[in-house]
C-alpha cells in the first residue's frame, strides 16, 4: 500500500481518538473543583463508593479514563481525583457532589465505550507472555514476535510500537533493571522525565528528540513482565491518552479468563443499584489525612506540621501519638509515641543536597485502598535561596524522609503535596519545600533529642533497594484524624 495511503489512514484514526476523547475532556460548564481539604460531601461519596463491589468501583474508574476525566490508577478506591473526575464528567447536569445516580452511570458507560470503539481498544491474553493487556488494534493493527519472544504491536506506519516482555525466575533482579533503565550517557540525547521503584514493579518514561516511551515492569512467582511502548512525538497528544488506558488495563500475571468486554453501550439500561446511586444515602465515616513520620528512637518521631495540623486523633504507625513540639521556621515537628517500639533510626549527613543530586524518598502511597510504603526518586534544588525538593509527590506524603545514594538521611519534605493529576499512572516531579540536616539538628536541639550523625560517603553509590531496605525500617505511616 502506498506510504501516502497509509499515513493518510493513520492521520483519520487518530483525529477520530482525539475527537472522541476531546469531546468527552472538555472542561463542562458548571464542573467544580472540590475542597481544598476534606468534606462531608467527599466522605458521603467515598462512604458509598467503597459499598460499591470492586469490579463496579474499578469500572467506574476505568470509564473515567475513557471519558477523558481520570488519570489515575485504576484502585477501587476513592480520593479527591475520582471525585473530580466524577463532578468534571457532569458538568452542569447535576450537582457537582461526587454522586453517579443511575442515568449518570449508563451516561458514563456509554462515552467510555464509544471512546473505546474509536480506538478499537480490546483486553487480550497475550499468549507469548502471559500478561493481559488492552490493544487499541486500530491504531496497532501489525502484530508480531519480538526478538525476545514477546508480542509485538504496530501501527501501519510503525510509528508506534508495544512491545511485551517475560522473563523466567533466576535472572536479574528488578532493581537491577531499573537502574539499568534510569541510566543516561551524558551525550546521550535520551531523557528520563519520571521513574518509580516499587518491590513489585517500576515504572520509567522518556523521551527522545523525536520520540516518547513509557515502560513497566512487574515481579511475581513466575518472574518479571511487562510492556513498554514507544511512540513518535508528533503523535504525542493522542496516543498519550492511550498509554494511560493501557497501563490501567495491564495485568502482568492475571487469575483466571480474560473479563469480558463491556458490551456496545454498557450501562444503557442500568439498574438504580448499578451505579453510584447508593451514595445518596451515606453511611457516617470519620475523615482521614495522611503523612509520613521518621521514628528518631522508640518514643519520638520527626514529621512535617503540614502533615499533623488540625489533627484531632494521630496515629503513627499502629501507635497513638501527641504533638511534643512544634516549630514554625523548619516547618517539623516532634511526636511522642504510646507505648514502645523497635527503631534503627538513619544516620543524619552534615552537608546540604547537592543542587541536581539524586536522592531516594521513603512515603507511603495509596495501592488498591491500602498505605504501602514507595520509594520515589528526588532531586535537591534551590527555590527562593531555601532548600528544596524536586520529587513526584502526592497528597498525604508531607514529611517523607529523603536519603542520599549512601542511605544517610538529608531532609525532610515539609510542604503537603495538593492533588495531583496522574500521568499514565504516575505523578509529574515538582518543587516542594524541604527542611535540610540544619533544621533538623536545630529542631532536635530545642528538644533535647540525638540523632547520630552519618560518616563522610565512602565506596560506591547504593541502589535505590539497598538505599530504601537501609532507612526504611523507621519511616512509618501518620494517619490523622479530621
Amino acid at each position: 500500500m502506498p506510504r501516502a495511503i497509509l499515513r493518510s489512514q493513520r492521520i483519520t484514526l487518530l483525529r477520530s481518538v482525539v475527537l472522541v476523547l476531546a469531546l468527552l475532556s472538555a472542561p463542562l460548564a458548571g464542573a467544580q473543583a472540590p475542597a481544598a481539604g476534606p468534606s462531608p460531601q467527599m466522605a458521603a461519596a467515598q462512604a458509598g463508593f467503597e459499598a460499591l463491589p470492586e469490579a463496579e468501583r474499578k469500572a467506574i474508574q476505568n470509564d473515567l479514563i475513557w471519558a477523558g476525566q481520570f488519570n489515575g490508577a485504576v484502585s477501587g478506591s476513592y480520593g479527591p481525583l475520582t471525585f473530580r473526575a466524577i463532578n468534571a464528567f457532569k458538568g452542569a447536569r447535576g450537582p457537582a457532589d461526587g454522586l453517579l445516580p443511575a442515568a449518570e452511570r449508563a451516561a458514563l458507560a456509554k462515552a467510555a465505550q464509544a471512546a473505546r470503539d474509536a480506538a478499537g481498544f480490546k483486553l487480550l491474553a497475550d499468549d507469548k507472555t502471559g500478561v493481559q493487556i488492552g490493544i487499541p488494534q486500530k491504531l496497532l493493527p501489525k502484530r508480531d514476535v519480538t526478538p525476545s519472544g514477546g508480542s509485538r504491536w504496530q501501527s501501519a506506519d510503525q510509528k508506534v510500537t508495544l512491545d511485551t516482555s517475560t522473563t523466567p525466575p533466576g535472572g536479574e533482579d528488578l532493581a537491577a533493571i531499573f537502574e539499568k533503565a534510569i541510566t543516561v550517557s551524558p551525550n546521550s540525547p535520551r531523557k528520563i522525565t519520571y521513574k518509580l521503584l516499587r518491590p513489585d514493579f517500576f515504572v520509567v518514561t522518556g523521551e527522545t528528540p523525536t520520540g516518547r516511551f513509557y515502560r513497566r515492569l512487574s515481579a511475581g512467582p513466575q518472574g518479571l513482565r511487562g510492556f513498554s511502548i514507544g511512540y513518535d512525538k508528533a503523535l504525542a497528544p493522542s496516543v498519550d491518552k492511550l498509554v494511560i488506558a493501557i497501563a490501567a488495563s495491564f495485568e502482568p500475571f492475571p487469575t483466571g479468563a480474560v473479563p469480558a468486554q463491556p458490551a456496545a453501550v454498557a450501562g444503557a439500561t442500568a439498574s438504580p443499584s448499578s451505579g453510584l446511586s447508593s451514595l445518596l444515602a451515606p453511611a457516617a465515616r470519620t475523615n482521614e489525612r495522611y503523612g509520613v513520620a521518621l521514628a528518631l528512637n522508640e518514643r519520638v518521631a520527626l514529621s512535617a506540621s503540614s502533615a499533623v495540623d488540625n489533627c484531632r486523633t494521630l496515629r503513627v504507625g499502629s501507635r497513638n501519638a501527641k504533638l511534643r513540639l512544634k516549630d514554625d521556621a523548619s516547618g517539623l515537628v516532634l511526636l511522642d509515641l504510646e507505648g514502645t517500639g523497635a527503631a534503627k533510626p538513619p544516620g543524619l549527613r552534615s552537608e546540604a543536597a547537592g543542587a541536581s543530586e539524586a536522592l531516594v524518598l521513603v512515603a507511603y502511597g495509596n495501592d488498591a485502598g491500602k498505605r504501602a510504603a514507595v520509594a520515589l526518586p528526588g532531586q535537591g534544588v534551590q527555590a527562593a535561596s531555601k532548600p528544596a525538593l524536586k520529587a513526584p509527590l502526592q497528597p498525604g506524603q508531607a514529611g517523607a524522609p529523603a536519603f542520599d545514594r549512601q542511605g544517610r538521611l538529608v531532609g525532610i519534605v515539609t510542604d503537603n503535596p495538593s492533588d495531583k493529576i496522574l500521568i499514565a499512572g504516575v505523578a509529574p516531579q515538582r518543587s516542594y519545600g524541604f527542611a535540610d540536616a540544619t533544621a533538623i539538628q536545630a529542631m532536635l536541639g530545642k528538644a533535647g533529642v540525638a540523632l547520630p550523625t552519618a560518616a563522610a560517603a565512602a565506596g560506591a553509590e547504593l541502589s535505590t533497594g539497598a538505599v530504601v531496605e537501609r532507612g526504611s525500617s523507621a519511616v512509618q505511616p501518620i494517619i490523622c484524624g479530621l
